[in-house]
């Protein structure tokens, strides 16, 4: 299929297509659009900016025009399931924009808003639900919405709906749903628990894979910098001294450090929002406007964003923190070089992040750039393996990252470790005595340079299960 005319879409669809300049229709949508307008079931393996959600929402209001049935009270004809609010608002407004030129009614519902007024709403039923599956089941739960006329279910970004620990919710609100439906699900990898799923809610589907597992933007840049986690924040800003750094997406791993980089970014000067799970839904549409709209030249931001966020001309993604989830790596880069344009993704790697590094590049089958960092000689070098760190006298252009001891285990005076404060006394004094810790040893008197590394292990794994 060449062209969007050649698919057999309707007369308004196909008017709606070439009023916003699509012509020639990707992969995942000549692949999915024909055997969807015929209702056949379909599970796609697509990664986000491939087009997907008009592959789903195209064929949907066709068959619902097709099929016309009039708009049922406290439900819907059609539900589409997304992880996150954002996603879900985009979602919407694909529907909003693709149907303008149809009479169908649409709907997203999520959390961190009032439930009174989507209870209110809903009572007059809509064509389209998008929603989070948490406040679905929240307004089932209350009576204020049932799931008995619904068609033509979605299940979109199906992975990490499994990740973020929805997997319970889906299979109640499947539970819900008549079997006489058409079902689509479309994930951006495809674990065993997906292949699962799809076997249980799919009757005979049609298996769409436009790109292989875990491909990288094709047109992105990818940078990695070697750098202590004390001089991460320091190096940001000078990265985003560079003027060629228009719109840029920085993540980090949790909720915390996000609000970290941006409170120091302000005491730098420097404007900059985050967003998270933890924002109100209010402050989270506000920082997403600013940035869509050019008001804000960056976004912090965790994992949240790297699938829900749609915004055109982000030149850079900067991995503040590099992600325990390769894939994730994956959909982070994948916010830029998107509509035929070309972006830079520049990672932060610290030493407890070279394994993250490592599996990244083992996923993603291929090596990223090392540059140097402008912090100035030695620092933005790759550190040595972790075998040879401690087997090798530390060379003066790499920064202490422990002790240098006797052969009698003492610490020589004047080599303590780099705390990265500035008082810290390179003579000794106010920190001269060590204590042992998880068997390594740390100046007293100092931060632990790496308990912020250990300690995410765990809070991460929440964070990616429950989301940010």
């Amino acid at each position: 299929m060449t062209q969007f005319t050649e698919i057999g879409l309707i007369p308004p669809l196909l008017r709606v297509l070439a009023e916003e300049n699509y012509t020639t229709p990707t992969p995942v949508q000549s692949q999915s659009i024909p055997p969807l307008l015929t209702g056949r079931d379909l599970l796609g393996v697509a990664q986000t900016g491939t087009g997907k959600t008009a592959a789903f929402a195209l064929p949907i209001l066709q068959r619902l025009h097709t099929h016309g049935r009039p708009t049922p009270r406290r439900s819907c004809r059609t539900l589409v399931l997304s992880p996150t609010r954002e996603l879900a608002s985009q979602i919407r407004e694909s529907f909003k924009t693709y149907g303008r030129y149809l009479p169908f009614t649409s709907t997203s519902i999520f959390g961190g808003v009032p439930i009174g007024r989507q209870i209110r709403d809903i009572g007059k039923g809509f064509d389209i639900i998008v929603a989070t599956p948490g406040r679905l089941l929240d307004l089932i739960n209350q009576r204020a919405l049932t799931l008995e006329a619904v068609e033509i279910l979605v299940l979109d970004e199906a992975d990490q709906m499994l990740d973020m620990g929805f997997i319970h919710d889906i299979r109640k609100i499947v539970g819900m749903i008549s079997v006489k439906r058409q079902t689509m699900l479309f994930s951006a990898t495809m674990p065993r628990e997906i292949g699962e799923l799809a076997e249980k809610f799919l009757r005979d589907p049609v298996k769409v894979e436009v790109t292989p597992v875990a491909t990288t933007a094709e047109r992105v840049d990818q940078r990695v910098i070697f750098v202590d986690t004390s001089r991460k924040q320091q190096l940001l800003h000078v990265v985003l001294a560079d003027k060629t750094i228009e719109r840029a997406l920085v993540f980090t791993r949790t909720k915390h450090g996000a609000d970290k980089v941006v409170r120091r970014l302000d005491d730098a000067g420097i404007s900059a929002s985050a967003i998270h799970g933890n924002k109100s839904q209010a402050q989270r549409e506000r920082a997403l406007a600013d940035f869509k709209q050019g008001r804000a030249r960056l976004l912090v931001a965790t994992d949240i964003a790297a699938r829900g966020i749609d915004v055109d001309a982000i030149t850079h993604v900067i991995n503040f923190e590099l992600p325990n989830v390769p894939e994730s790596y994956v959909h982070r880069i994948g916010r830029t070089a998107r509509a035929g344009a070309e972006g830079i993704a520049i990672s932060f790697c610290d030493r407890e992040e070279r394994s993250y590094l490592r599996s990244i590049e083992r996923v993603t089958r291929q090596k990223l750039t090392v540059i140097e960092s402008p912090l100035g000689e030695g620092t933005g070098m790759p550190f040595p393996a972790e075998d040879e760190s401690t087997n090798k006298p530390p060379s003066r252009h790499k920064p202490q990252g422990r002790p240098q001891q006797n052969r009698s285990g003492s610490v020589k005076p004047g080599n303590h470790v780099r705390s990265g404060r500035p008082d810290a006394k390179a003579d000794g004094s106010g920190a001269a005595r060590t204590e042992q810790k998880d068997g390594k040893r740390w100046q007293s008197g100092t931060r632990d340079p790496m308990a912020d590394q250990r300690q995410p292990a765990r809070s991460t794994e929440n964070n990616r299960r429950f989301g940010r």
